[in-house]
């Protein structure tokens, strides 16, 4: 017998769930512009005795059906769904097994091969027009051949006509070029490489991300001593008789990519190690003809000679991007996620620069309060957890992130969490007037530390590393072209709710907006308090729409 269903984007659907135990959704609102997502479930609870089952067609009508896009939902095997010992009863599961993650294409020219007593799922992504209004229809309907069966679902889309204001928070996910280019096995930045960057960084762009990570440097991440990344640096340095020179071609590339694609801000890469700055970063240069690694493992971060190197590359790295009218869009970083114990370190590796990034952003992900208080990074990023006594404060501007140590509580985008609560990062976000967001995995295809690539159709924690989906958002085709995940498009509902609550805002105040959000949750919004179900997550956004329209109407 086939079943089929609409549920909202906020379910997880495994093989082996009963469709009856998903509600059904039927309505929902949107605003113009705005891609909404909803699932399409479809089962053969027929009799296994009977013959294969044929291909299904798939038809889609109504007045949404030409802003609807179809894809498969895909099991990927996950062996490290969570961290022994450190999660909470709301991860959907915790043993090793097949997790839905992966959007494809429909196979078999959009026609649906039904797998028996398996629960299967359609991604039904809607782009709201700009002219849409009021109650607009979506039916799909599955069906077999010859009229054997057929099953019709339908969902009403409510679009409120206003559109969802611009994206004026920050999101980046850390971009691997070397990821990309050891993958595809081409040469770092040429011409393939670049075509490759570019589509998924179109993908980031499309989907919300503002900032793009920007390796003027082999990134200096992920990596232990005694390792190294694939040589990827976008500055060329060249050493001659002791003095250096820099050519900027591929930084203006990669600068120019950015304003094709939409990309706002260039989050520079570090110039230390993720070794509490102990260490150089690597960086390779042309060395009176012959090409090398010139600084690496073997260089302390306040090494005369590299600091020689850095402030001369610096100096002119600046005055080049004065030059095209970019420095502005430049964040600066230091060393990834220094402990205390280092801070004064970190502040001798700061300063022994700063003077020639005065005037500039310099963010750093970390989190012990004292290297606020004290003065020694005035835009620190800290964690979710951590980002309390930074609100306390009063730190203006303030980023937050989080990593593989929000685990109980906390947002987070493993494959194992409920989407529900990956999306409540939205009113986290909103309540504390956050500024900008920093994930550090949307292509890392390598282990912990760097020495070997994996399969992320295979291993989604770099090698029993972290939770499964820490480490990457996107698949890579065998084109050259990513594949999004289910946790993409939710990151994309994130920021689409953001914007949904700061027009509410517009109409009403802050903190209105917020209490309208907590009636809803039954509790104060707090980092380590989310959504508990589907349904209350979406009764938050369906609250600011209503508060929109009324708005509107008034």
């Amino acid at each position: 017998m086939l079943k089929t269903k609409i549920v909202s984007s906020q379910e997880k659907v495994f093989l082996d769930d009963p469709i009856d135990r998903f509600p059904a959704l039927t309505q929902i609102s949107a605003l113009r512009g705005e891609v909404l997502s909803v699932q399409f479930l479809f089962v053969d609870e027929g009799d296994p005795a009977l013959p294969w089952r044929p291909l299904c067609d798939v038809t889609v009508s109504g007045a949404l059906a030409s802003a609807c896009t179809l894809r498969d939902v895909r099991w990927v095997p996950v062996d490290r769904p969570v961290k022994p010992e450190e999660y909470d009863d709301q991860y959907l599961r915790t043993t090793p097994g097949l997790y839905p993650d992966v959007l494809t294409p429909l196979r078999y020219g959009g026609k649906i091969a039904l797998s028996r007593n398996k629960l299967r799922s359609m991604w039904v992504e809607l782009r709201i027009p700009e002219d849409a209004e009021g109650d607009l229809s979506l039916h799909i309907t599955l069906s077999l051949p010859n009229g054997e069966s057929t099953s019709t679902q339908s969902v009403c889309i409510h679009v409120i006509p206003i559109a969802l204001p611009e994206q004026t928070t920050h999101f980046t996910q850390w971009f691997y070029c070397d990821c990309l280019a050891t993958y595809y096995n081409v040469e770092p930045f040429c011409d393939r490489h670049f075509e490759i960057i570019e589509s998924f960084a179109r993908a980031a762009a499309r989907r919300g991300r503002d900032t793009l990570y920007t390796p003027l440097f082999t990134p200096a991440l992920n990596v232990l001593p005694g390792y190294e990344r694939l040589p990827s640096q976008l500055i060329r340095v060249r050493l001659t008789e002791g003095q250096y020179s820099f050519d900027f071609s591929l930084v203006d590339r990669w600068v120019d990519m950015c304003d094709r694609i939409g990309i706002r801000y260039l989050e520079i890469s570090h110039f230390y190690q993720q070794d509490n700055a102990q260490h150089a970063a690597h960086v390779y240069a042309t060395v009176d003809g012959e090409y090398k690694r010139l600084f690496g493992w073997e260089t302390l971060a306040l090494d005369k000679e590299y600091q020689r190197f850095l402030r001369a590359m610096i100096a002119a790295f600046i005055q080049h991007m004065k030059a095209r009218g970019d420095d502005g869009r430049c964040l600066y970083h230091i060393s990834d996620e220094p402990y205390l114990a280092h801070l004064e370190h970190y502040r001798a590796v700061k300063e022994a620069i700063a003077d020639l990034l005065e005037g500039y952003t310099i963010i750093d992900a970390l989190s012990d309060f004292d290297f606020y208080s004290t003065g020694v990074l005035t835009h620190p990023v800290p964690t979710t957890a951590s980002a309390p006594a930074f609100l306390e404060a009063g730190a203006k501007d303030l980023w937050v992130y989080y990593a593989c140590c929000q685990l109980i509580g906390y947002s987070n985008c493993y494959v194992a969490m409920p989407s529900y609560r990956t999306r409540s990062l939205a009113f986290q976000l909103y309540k504390f007037r956050i500024a900008g967001f920093l994930h550090w995995g949307y292509n890392y295809y390598n282990n912990r530390a760097s020495g070997d690539a994996i399969n992320p159709y295979m291993d989604l924690g770099g090698e029993d590393w972290v939770p499964a989906g820490d480490t990457f958002m996107v698949y890579p085709a065998s084109d050259g072209t990513p594949l999004e995940s289910i946790r993409m498009m939710t990151m994309e509902e994130v920021m689409q709710d953001l914007r949904a609550m700061q027009l509410c805002e517009t109409y009403y105040s802050h903190d209105k907006v917020v209490a309208a959000i907590e009636d809803v949750l039954g509790a104060p919004i707090t980092f380590d308090h989310c959504a508990q179900t589907a349904e209350q997550l979406l009764a938050v956004r369906e609250t600011i729409n209503r508060m929109i329209e009324q708005a509107q109407t008034a």
